[in-house]
């Protein structure tokens, strides 16, 4: 009776288990992209950009084509892209989906990128738009929704971890402490604790390091922000604490701004002086973190002597870092596009969080999705904490203001201006 009843409760656990497997592979296939449309389907679909190429792209067109074999997708690069992408819509020969950014929305002379584009809000066409941080999609008058974010971008710092690990110092996470590192490293011999380009005013050192100071300084202010926008010169009284906070940055010793003018441009010169290994901390945004990987191989400082790195938020603030969530790529749907369908079955396929996660790594830039993780170099901004994480898709500070902001904190930070004309001169700068 015995043996009887073992073998009896063998069978039904077997027999549980199998079930219990059965459910979770089940359970399994129902994530992520399940196709919609007849595989069989025969048709062409053109991705517009103005990347001289698009290999992560590229790898997503042949992970779809196992769904859909006979679509042929092609990417193509318009030069001057941001001049001419209305013109290609315009065209005979218009595409099927195409790059988009949010500061071309309410813009006269981009209005086509807009008028073109399909409202991809429609919970007909079945994107997973949830596991995109909401923070970075772009917010209507009307509540369309003419693209969606397919990599993020923000700004930071890159750290060696390796010299770190080394000096027994921890990777700064206040002011304060950003200050005490770079004196320790300083004391322990290294000439330049935290370096950055700072030849021109687009994303310079100072911009890098000012912006997400200046819009914790305004986020939630509604008033400050529509004067700013507005380019009213008494707007220009608001970028004081961020323009005091920068000078004072640079009276504490941090930075050599001799040796940051010998960096000759924002990214590769970046990448590569940052390899040599001497330098703790470099300034950049994730658009220059992109270009890390391919270089590493370009470095013989780095072949010779590698390192770990990362990239994270730099703290300018005693209470801590603020992740300055932004956009880079969206995607746009042409809504007269000829294959329509199959173009809004692409985007349900790409607009995934294993997708989007997959092209952000294999592109080198921050995905858009909610979990950070995908990719250790980025981890870190995955852990600041939501109340610190702001967004000018949210609060709404537009592009002209923010060229204002950063004219104004290059001309202080390099000597040109002082704090008084910087913030007089407000709304006058040349955009």
């Amino acid at each position: 009776m015995r043996k009887t009843m073992c073998v009896v409760l063998t069978v039904l656990m077997i027999l549980g288990l199998a079930a219990c497997g059965s459910e979770k592979q089940e359970a399994t296939t129902e994530v992520g992209f399940s196709p919609a449309l007849d595989a069989s389907t025969d048709c062409h679909i053109t991705v517009a950009g103005g990347y001289d190429n698009f290999e992560a792209l590229e790898a997503e067109f042949d992970s779809f084509n196992e769904y859909y074999p006979n679509v042929e997708l092609t990417f193509t690069k318009v030069d001057d892209y941001n001049n001419m992408i209305g013109m290609a819509l315009d065209g005979n020969d218009a595409p099927d989906i195409y790059v988009n950014y949010s500061w071309m929305y309410g813009r006269d002379q981009y209005q086509a990128s807009i008028d073109h584009a399909e409202d991809l809000s429609d919970p007909a066409l079945g994107l997973d738009l949830d596991c995109i941080r909401s923070n970075i999609i772009l917010n209507t008058d009307d509540g369309t929704l003419p693209m969606v974010p397919v990599f993020s971008n923000t700004y930071g710092m890159l750290v060696n971890n390796s010299l770190f690990e080394k000096e027994g110092l921890s990777v700064p996470t206040t002011y304060q402490e950003l200050v005490d590192v770079c004196k320790a490293f300083r004391e322990k011999g290294y000439a330049n604790p935290i370096m950055g380009f700072t030849n021109e005013e687009t994303t310079s050192l100072f911009t890098l390091m000012a912006y997400p100071f200046f819009c914790e300084t305004v986020a939630n202010d509604a008033e400050a922000v529509t004067k700013l926008n507005a380019l009213d010169a008494s707007a220009g009284e608001y970028m004081r604490p961020t323009l005091e906070k920068m000078e004072q940055f640079l009276n504490e010793g941090c930075v050599d701004l001799g040796a940051c003018a010998e960096i000759g441009d924002n990214y590769d010169a970046v990448i590569l002086r940052f390899f040599e290994g001497d330098v703790p901390m470099m300034t950049c945004s994730g658009d220059t973190v992109s270009g890390t990987k391919k270089r590493e191989s370009r470095s013989e400082a780095f072949i010779a002597n590698p390192f770990e790195y990362t990239f994270v938020p730099t703290p300018m603030s005693d209470d801590g870092a603020t992740f300055l969530d932004m956009p880079n790529l969206q995607f746009s749907v042409n809504k007269d596009s000829q294959n329509l369908d199959m173009a809004n079955e692409f985007m349900r396929f790409l607009i995934t969080p294993q997708e989007l996660s997959k092209m952000a790594q294999n592109k080198g830039l921050m995905s858009p999705t909610k979990d950070l993780s995908f990719n250790s170099v980025y981890a870190a901004f995955g852990d600041v904490p939501e109340s610190r994480i702001l967004s000018p898709e949210v609060f709404g500070l537009t592009d002209d203001a923010v060229k204002q902001f950063r004219q104004a904190v290059y001309g202080v930070a390099t000597g040109a201006m002082t704090i008084d004309e910087a913030i007089a001169g407000y709304g006058t700068f040349a955009n």
